[in-house]
């Protein structure tokens, strides 16, 4: 699996080099600047990109923009987003257009190797990975402004806040130690309530509940 790494710290830079290729990726490029970010994307074609947030020149959204205009010109590119705070603003352009393969996690999961693999390996694959914190705020922000979620219990709340991690229903049940039929239920009532269409694609129903948390702003 071929990854393009962009962050302008060198430590971390080489750090997650290292960690990937202990785990069988292929380092397409590791690259410190968001022109050398877009150059990378363009011309190398990655399986997934792993991008910080913040790159030179301007250290703003740099890196989240180029990845944005790298996946306009390749729909469903995979990118992996890190950040050093939660900003839900870039969560929200991350997430807007609505395709998979998508990430974003806080640098200090980074420190988790296991927890950091398996987000690149999901994110290649086409589904979501959401830093906890990302989706706390978000499902704080959207239970502010939208009636629909204030219909949700607190189980329903627990189990739509691991959904949008992009967990399946078996991990869900093994997090809450309960059944997955119990899980199975909390999710049919949570796509009623929420007015979702049920689906048996994990990724697309974690996208679907992304969406409808985003829309409206």
């Amino acid at each position: 699996m071929r990854v393009v790494l962009a962050e302008d710290l060198f430590l971390l830079r080489d750090g997650l080099v290292r960690l990937l290729q202990a785990h069988d990726f292929e380092i397409a490029a590791a690259v410190e600047t968001g022109p050398a970010l877009s150059r990378a994307l363009a011309e190398l074609e990655p399986d997934v990109a792993v991008v910080d947030v913040r790159l030179p020149p301007t250290l703003t959204d740099e890196g989240l923009q180029c990845a944005l205009e790298a996946r306009r010109k390749r729909p469903g590119l995979p990118v992996l987003v890190l950040s050093q705070h939660v900003e839900q603003l870039y969560a929200r352009e991350l997430l807007a257009d609505g395709n998979g393969g998508v990430g974003y996690l806080l640098k200090d999961r980074v420190f988790d190797a296991e927890q950091f693999v398996d987000a690149v390996r999901r994110v290649a694959a086409g589904g979501t990975a959401m830093d906890p914190q990302v989706i706390q705020q978000l499902l704080s922000r959207r239970a502010a402004a939208d009636r629909p979620l204030e219909r949700l219990t607190p189980r329903e709340l627990e189990v739509l806040e691991l959904m949008a991690q992009g967990r399946t229903n078996a991990a869900i049940a093994g997090k809450l130690v309960v059944t997955e039929r119990a899980i199975a239920k909390h999710t049919a009532n949570i796509f009623a309530k929420l007015s979702l269409e049920v689906s048996d694609d994990d990724n697309r129903r974690v996208l679907a509940v992304l969406a409808y948390l985003d829309r409206g702003r």
